[in-house]
């Protein structure tokens, strides 16, 4: 299977369960690794044949600004649901990245795989 990947997709967000963390937005980071069949769009060289990433990316971007979210692993439990309901693929591995959350790391964060159901 092949994948078609979007790296440190940065959106501003609500994320946290402490009350200081919800009266702020904070930036996270994405990374989208997603399996599709790209054969037929390299055949063709034509975006409708394939996976648009920028479409990915505006719909994800638009969704989680505009979310609230207590914890990283719902953030992306709800990212992994929205591009398997509404976009071609049959797994994906979404990466949430929370820079900052530690003191003395780059950042914390979560991953999970997750597949169509059949």
């Amino acid at each position: 299977m092949d994948s078609v990947f979007i790296r440190d997709l940065r959106v501003e967000t609500v994320v946290g369960i402490y009350d200081w963390e919800r009266r702020i937005r904070q930036t996270v980071s994405l990374d989208l690794d997603m399996r599709t069949d790209i054969r037929a769009a390299a055949d063709s060289d034509r975006i409708e044949d394939t996976l648009d990433y920028k479409a990915v990316a505006k719909r994800v971007v638009q969704f989680v600004s505009e979310q609230q979210f207590q914890l990283v692993e719902t953030l992306a439990e709800k990212v992994a649901g929205l591009i398997l309901d509404e976009f071609k693929i049959k797994e994906l591995k979404v990466t949430v990245h929370k820079p900052g959350a530690v003191s003395g790391s780059k950042s914390v964060g979560v991953s999970i795989e997750r597949s169509r159901h059949a």
